[in-house]
């Protein structure tokens, strides 16, 4: 996670600690356990270059020396394009549950109608191309970033907004990935 993500659950200025030995994450209650590469940088204005093998040392540390615990989900956040997530987790023969198509489209405040400040349609031309299902597509709302800014959820907050109905389109089907993969 980048700086503007802890920002949006209100850890920011968090320290890693340790449990028995073990890497202690980040708790944000009532149940997300967070880990990032930004907390263990001293000027965390500083980029992280990763090469190759300091890539995977990391993501090693990250997935077997964190005291975890017990867990429903374990979401990665790579920072990078979908095509290389992609890639990179099926090298790994790592479940992939889909992806997910973020900033796609503004919701006008007045009019109602989307604008596509960005390209749209990407990230189901990825997964088609990438043979990955499409999780659905997240529009920008101004919302989620007052709310990240506040550490407020904002599906709870906004719930019945255009984006926390997407959000949860898309958790649903997270759902219904991890409990047909419990079958």
């Amino acid at each position: 996670m980048d700086q503007t993500s802890l920002r949006c659950w209100g850890i920011e200025d968090e320290r890693l600690g340790s449990i028995d030995g073990a890497i202690a994450p980040v708790i944000v209650p009532p149940h997300l356990k967070v880990i990032s590469m930004a907390f263990l940088l001293q000027d965390r204005d500083t980029p992280v270059i990763w090469r190759g093998p300091l890539k995977m040392q990391a993501i090693q540390q990250f997935l077997g020396d964190v005291s975890w615990g017990e867990l429903d989900y374990l979401v990665i956040d790579f920072l990078l394009d979908s095509r290389k997530a992609v890639n990179f987790a099926k090298t790994l023969m790592m479940p992939i549950i889909g992806i997910l198509e973020n900033m796609s489209g503004l919701v006008c405040p007045h009019c109602k109608k989307t604008i596509n400040l960005f390209k749209t349609g990407g990230g189901f031309k990825a997964a088609l191309d990438l043979s990955v299902p499409f999780l659905g597509k997240i529009p920008i709302d101004p919302k989620i970033v007052e709310t990240g800014d506040n550490g407020k959820p904002f599906i709870l907050t906004y719930s019945k907004s255009k984006s926390a109905k997407e959000f949860n389109e898309v958790l649903k089907k997270i759902e219904d990935f991890v409990n047909n993969k419990k079958r």
